[in-house]
């Protein structure tokens, strides 16, 4: 696909995913006429670069993490420095304290989704 369909596909500006591209994070093939031809599999690429970047994490450990993403069997440790590793385990923790609170908001939710129901079977 062109980077114009990629770009609507994802909701991500072209200007972003040349950025990407540049940073190694996406690979394009070219066309003939010298135009970028995305495979299918970008649009899951793109959207879980930018679920790393929103979450803080720098292009640089991105692009080291998202062969692990991409094939979790397949984990090269390249140039892991000790910054690295302190940043991933922080944003471990940062993704494991989101996750528990959205259990508990989801919890929340489906305990008033329960009273609801129970007082309009109730009124009927």
């Amino acid at each position: 696909m062109r980077i114009g369909e990629l770009s609507e596909r994802t909701g991500t500006p072209r200007r972003l995913l040349r950025y990407y591209e540049e940073q190694g994070l996406l690979v394009a093939d070219r066309a003939p006429n010298g135009y970028r031809d995305y495979p299918e599999g970008c649009v899951n690429r793109v959207l879980q670069i930018r679920g790393l970047l929103d979450a803080g994490l720098p292009t640089r450990i991105i692009k080291q993490i998202l062969p692990c993403i991409n094939d979790p069997r397949a984990i090269h440790v390249s140039d892991a420095t000790s910054e690295t590793i302190a940043t991933l385990e922080g944003e471990r923790q940062r993704m494991t304290d989101r996750i528990e609170c959205l259990l508990r908001s989801r919890e929340a939710i489906s305990g008033y989704l329960e009273a609801v129901r129970r007082e309009s079977a109730a009124a009927v």
